[in-house]
């Protein structure tokens, strides 16, 4: 069954809202600018530090052995990233022979799902129904129940045991005659399920009574019936990093790797699961800094949309008194916010990019008064 609450608002309530909303709208605009002119810098630098690494990096083909020769400079090498270390989950006595030991937990529990409706009402009030429903699912953390809007699912959920994830990592994960440092280390990739063969549950018995803990491929369930769980079930799941092997690009520091510190400060490394060449990494490298580029640049065009959008809120908000001219004005006010997020965003790069690349600035802000321009020409025929 569904849980439905109302929630009615009248025009001067939306309207002062509307008024407070301008304020966040400017501190989006504000961090926008900041992300944006901080990306470009990001990036750049970032790209510079790759074609310096790559400027200075030799290909290594055997590092069976430590060479002093190699003592300070920046290389690249395969080899398999291997280990001695046996990791042991104390909670549930699980070992592997690995470069990682996780555990996640995951719990049977009710979730709320809300799904809302706004009506606009003649003479700028708004109406709002919200429904709630709610159904089982496996999720990643216990749900306080205690906050769903239904009474009757209020307080529903309950956990057998409260697991925490964890993640141990090898002491020594050797490559060829070196050690790998943690930063390369974490970098490995390649989780498996672990199978698990006898563990020692003396210790989570404790806690969950032995008839209620069974075990099956790499997954330890806590409850009753796994085939049939019940709300408060927990399942914990098992996975490890086996020695595999993995090509870097680092500098060598007696018998170990640290990052290349470039001229202008940042640091580069790379750590790539399998035989890959330098000049193949190098390049995804390059690929991979210009792909967070794109995604911070449509963070903050879309940052900057959002915050022009409040900004101009009480415009459609005023209209609202016949609710089809607010639905116009609304809508005209968020092509609007678009025209002029992306015209800024624009604005913002392209000076970011002045002291760098002039020439890419220069069109840049041509595109921006392009826009700019185009959004004055369209108010001047709406006002005609």
């Amino acid at each position: 069954m569904a849980y439905t609450e109302t929630e009615t608002k009248g025009w001067l309530q939306r309207l002062g809202e509307s008024f407070g909303g301008i304020a966040a709208g400017l501190v989006l605009i504000a961090l926008t600018t900041w992300l944006l002119w901080w990306n470009e810098g990001r990036t750049f630098k970032t790209a510079g530090a790759i074609g310096e690494a790559e400027l200075v990096t030799h290909d290594v083909h055997d590092i069976s052995r430590l060479d002093p020769s190699l003592e300070g400079k920046v290389i690249h090498a395969t080899s398999k990233a291997d280990t001695r270390d046996v990791l042991s989950d104390s909670l549930f006595g699980v070992q592997a022979n690995a470069i990682s030991l996780r555990r996640e937990a995951e719990y049977y529990q009710w979730e709320e799902h809300e799904h809302s409706e706004t009506r606009k009402k003649l003479g700028g009030g708004e109406e709002t129904v919200r429904t709630y429903t709610y159904s089982k699912n496996w999720v990643s953390s216990p749900i306080d129940s205690g906050t769903f809007r239904d009474p009757a699912y209020r307080d529903s959920n309950s956990v057998l045991a409260n697991i925490d994830d964890s993640t141990l990592w090898a002491g020594t994960v050797t490559f060829g005659a070196y050690t790998l440092p943690d930063f390369l280390k974490h970098s490995i990739g390649g989780e498996l399920p672990l199978t698990l063969d006898s563990p020692d549950l003396q210790n989570i018995s404790g806690i969950v009574p032995a008839e209620r803990v069974h075990v099956s491929g790499s997954t330890i369930y806590l409850g009753t019936n796994p085939g049939s769980p019940q709300i408060g079930d927990v399942r914990v799941t098992f996975t490890q990093t086996p020695p595999a092997e993995v090509s870097i690009i680092a500098q060598v520091i007696r018998n170990t790797f640290e990052p290349f510190t470039a001229s202008n400060g940042y640091t580069f490394s790379r750590l790539t699961m399998g035989a890959a060449g330098m000049a193949k990494m190098f390049e995804s490298a390059r690929s991979s800094n210009n792909t967070i580029a794109w995604i911070l640049r449509a963070v903050g065009l879309i940052m900057a949309v959002i915050g022009l959008r409040l900004v101009f809120k009480p415009l459609s908000v005023l209209a609202d008194v016949i609710p089809i001219l607010g639905t116009i004005v609304e809508g005209g006010a968020g092509v609007v916010a678009f025209v002029l997020g992306l015209a800024w965003s624009l604005i913002v790069i392209a000076v970011a990019w002045v002291r760098f690349r002039p020439l890419v600035a220069g069109g840049l802000i041509a595109a921006a008064v392009i826009l700019l321009a185009l959004s004055y020409i369209r108010g001047k025929k709406a006002a005609a």
